[in-house]
């Protein structure tokens, strides 16, 4: 009976030791995953010999919380290596594509990549990063507090899929002078205007001559922006083409073109909008002030779109109004960027510049993804909410600056614009020289502007001219043009 009872004992320690081995085990292979010390390879499309302001930013945090990773930052393109007469030879946005993509597929690829919205979506159609969605679902990474635009925005990159996130984000807004609106008895701007309102709002806002002239809104808070360029904000969300997916055939000859050059050029020639050649004696001469080439500062426009940075030179000039000659401190709030009725959601200039994804081939996922997932985490996001020019992707942690009463969801309620197609990117890399044929295009707006032409003159004729630079561009793809 001894015997048997003693047995029966003896089997049940085994079997319970036997259970307890995969455990053990498990313990074991965990401890040692967390004490071994492993190199994460993260790749930024520029960087050079000083990667500090990189890691300041981003991977410090994370390695002093994970002692047993190391970051290897791989920049793509190395700037130090062209400022040393190589002149004329910086590398543009193709290049820097086409190294991103050698060192993901290296023979020591990098882990982590880090670039913007438009290398991202290349990547993606390229299939050549990992689809973030499962591994948030199975952490439960909380995605709810993430800015739905910018979350939409990061969507519309990989057809309603994840994969990549970003921890910050920069945006635009309509700033505006309240104390003007109130002295000239005209409403302000609110949120979800479109362009039309914004501009008959500016139309009222407009007057003065000379030094005293007011603007009714600029496309930029600075004096000196070509119009021709700045009024790429009016009809980005259009999606309007220069030339077609094989710059094969100018797409400027229609009635939307015409349409977009007849209301920015009359905004121009009637002094609504500046035409980037004023100039306006402000400040005191010899000495640097704030408000020289600053239409926003000095007065000079009741509404200009700024980014979200330009609040601390708006925080600062009130700060130090006493300082400088006839100045007054600015009553001033931010609404939503104008929309077209045919896009009322889009219109954010929402610029995700640090997106992060898991390259396809990584060596070392795991660690890429606990990296993604620090620096999108809501610790993160409580460390870099003080940021003076870039939000917080985690909108709980976005507030006003200063303890000031401003209208901060501006920044972050519309959808952004989707970048270019893979198309134009590869149009880019296979003509360097097809830039020329925008360029072409002010010639031809100045005409406009100094009422030589019509609207739908001056497309007709960069219509030709331009078909004619394809045409040569296609026989030789580094071509130039007088």
């Amino acid at each position: 009976m001894k015997n048997s009872m003693w047995g029966k004992r003896v089997l049940a320690v085994i079997a319970t030791a036997t259970l307890a081995l995969p455990l053990i085990a498990g313990c074991t292979a965990s401890e040692a995953k967390d004490t071994e010390q492993r190199v994460l390879r993260v790749a930024t499309m520029w960087g050079g010999q000083d990667d500090s302001y990189f890691r300041q930013q981003f991977t410090d945090a994370f390695e002093l919380t994970h002692p047993n990773v190391t970051i290897e930052i791989v920049a793509a393109v190395n700037q130090s290596n062209y400022g040393y007469g190589q002149s004329g030879q910086q590398p543009g946005l193709s290049d820097a594509l086409e190294n991103m993509k050698k060192i993901m597929t290296e023979e020591n690829p990098v882990d982590v990549v880090v670039a913007d919205a438009q290398i991202i979506k290349s990547l993606i159609q390229d299939n050549m990063l990992k689809q973030l969605d499962p591994l948030m679902d199975e952490d439960k990474f909380n995605k709810s507090d993430i800015v739905p635009s910018v979350l939409e925005g990061i969507k519309d990159l990989g057809d309603q899929n994840l994969y990549a996130l970003s921890p910050t984000f920069s945006s635009s807004a309509l700033y505006y002078n309240k104390k003007m609106f109130q002295a000239a008895g005209v409403e302000p701007p609110t949120d979800n205007m479109t362009w039309d309102d914004i501009f008959n709002l500016a139309t009222r806002m407009t007057s003065g001559e000379g030094d005293n002239h007011v603007f009714g809104f600029s496309f930029t808070t600075y004096q000196n922006g070509s119009p021709y360029y700045s009024m790429q904000q009016y009809y980005s969300s259009l999606q309007l083409k220069v030339f077609d997916d094989k710059a094969e055939k100018m797409m400027v000859n229609s009635p939307q073109w015409e349409k977009v050059w007849s209301t920015i050029s009359k905004l121009v020639i009637n002094k609504i909008i500046p035409k980037g050649d004023e100039q306006f004696d402000k400040g005191v001469e010899g000495q640097y002030s704030p408000l020289q080439g600053d239409l926003f500062l000095s007065g000079q426009a009741s509404m200009v779109i700024g980014d979200y940075s330009y609040i601390n030179q708006l925080i600062d000039a009130n700060k130090n109004a006493d300082k400088m000659k006839d100045f007054t401190k600015l009553d001033w709030d931010v609404v939503t960027p104008p929309v077209h009725p045919e896009a009322p959601e889009i219109g954010g200039n929402i610029y995700l510049s640090n997106l992060m994804a898991i390259n396809s081939a990584a060596q070392n996922p795991d660690d890429a993804w606990e990296l993604i997932k620090y620096m999108n985490s809501e610790d993160w996001a409580k460390i870099k909410a003080r940021s003076s020019y870039e939000m917080v992707s985690r909108k709980s942690f976005i507030k006003p600056k200063d303890g000031l009463d401003y209208n901060i969801e501006a920044f972050y309620t519309l959808k952004p614009v989707l970048p270019p197609s893979k198309n134009l990117e590869e149009l880019y890399q296979r003509m360097p020289n097809i830039w020329q044929v925008n360029d072409k295009g002010m010639e031809y707006f100045n005409q406009v502007l100094e009422n030589k032409k019509t609207p739908k003159e001056a497309l007709g004729e960069w219509a030709a001219k331009g078909n004619e630079m394809l045409e040569k561009l296609k026989k030789d793809p580094k071509a130039t043009f007088q």
